[in-house]
């Protein structure tokens, strides 16, 4: 039978080390395997009523981690607010210094600082102490920033541009774009910060497929699968569409479909909550028979199609925007 339930107020909501609380007589090991406790990695615990989110993943990482690391990329993107960007059982991206020694754990990306000489190495640090402009851990004149502690405002992290340049060279495209456009939906960066931290880190491994993933952003993208559904079609050789392209209708009515291409009047309209019985779901809801009534050839696309279908949804874009004057 497991042990009973103890939970000591200074634990309550905390990420701890087991081995430290054991030694200052706050647990004994056979309380820890209580259901009060969640293991998250060897000798991380944390109390079982917090959130089992990426925030939590980060917070258990950091624990084991040398001072001065940082969250970064996707985890990173994820404490900024994307919670698409990484799941509780997602890996956690960090950023450490070429000589910082880091032994491997599983459940964590260490990625480390491998700028030339001449970039520049200043970029926003979010954290306990909130956003100011520090340097990366390591670099010449630069202090290390202090890691946020548990409770105490979050796990110190890149900022939102610089974090949006690691995941798109660190994770694959169509997951990039989608969490660089939630960056820039939520007007947690502009473009402008995209291309200056582009600029910057010109020359920088991985720069030409940064500047590749930004360009096929699009802060006005309604979800991750919109994203995802607008670079596979440009990926696949179509022209790139306009997400949210307003259309009026006679009746004064504004539709704007997931995705459009006004010139031929073409559209997809994205239902991720409808689940495809046949082929190619009904045209049964409003948005859908208003811009056919308006003349436009409307391509629906559902969770379904996009991951089981997706030659077939492509292949009736191409055939659609053909049909509306679009030659290759």
């Amino acid at each position: 039978m497991p042990p009973a339930p103890h939970r000591p107020a200074e634990l309550a909501g905390q990420v701890f080390r087991g081995s430290d609380v054991v030694r200052r007589g706050l647990l004994t090991r056979h309380q820890l395997r209580g259901a009060s406790w969640l293991r998250l990695r060897q000798d991380v615990y944390a109390d079982a009523r917090l959130d089992r989110d990426h925030r939590l993943a980060c917070r258990a990482a950091l624990l084991r981690l040398p001072p001065g690391t940082l969250i970064a990329g996707p985890s990173a993107a994820h404490l900024h607010g994307v919670e698409h960007a990484a799941g509780f059982d997602d890996d956690v991206h960090v950023l450490v210094t070429g000589s910082t020694r880091v032994d491997p754990q599983a459940g964590l990306r260490v990625h480390r600082l491998g700028a030339p000489r001449h970039a520049p190495a200043t970029f926003p640090v979010g954290g306990a102490a909130g956003r100011s402009t520090a340097r990366y851990p390591g670099s010449p004149g630069a202090g290390s920033p202090e890691v946020g502690s548990p409770g105490a405002g979050g796990p110190a992290h890149t900022g939102p541009a610089e974090c949006a340049w690691e995941t798109a060279v660190w994770i694959e495209p169509f997951r990039a774009v989608g969490i660089v456009d939630t960056l820039l939906r939520r007007g947690l960066l502009g473009r402008d910060e995209l291309a200056e931290v582009a600029d910057r880190r010109a020359g920088w491994p991985g720069s030409r497929r940064a500047g590749w993933v930004f360009g096929l952003t699009d802060p006005a993208s309604g979800s991750p699968a919109e994203s995802h559904l607008r670079v596979r079609l440009v990926l696949g050789g179509l022209p790139r569409p306009v997400a949210r392209h307003p259309v009026r209708l006679g009746t004064g009515v504004v539709l704007r479909p997931g995705l459009a291409w006004p010139r031929f009047r073409v559209a997809i309209q994205y239902d991720a909550g409808r689940r495809a019985l046949a082929d190619r779901p009904p045209l049964g809801c409003e948005p859908l028979d208003g811009l056919v009534g308006a003349g436009w050839r409307v391509v629906p696309v559902t969770d379904h199609r996009l991951r089981r279908q997706f030659p077939a949804v492509q292949a009736e874009v191409c055939a659609a925007l053909r049909a509306g004057g679009w030659r290759p």
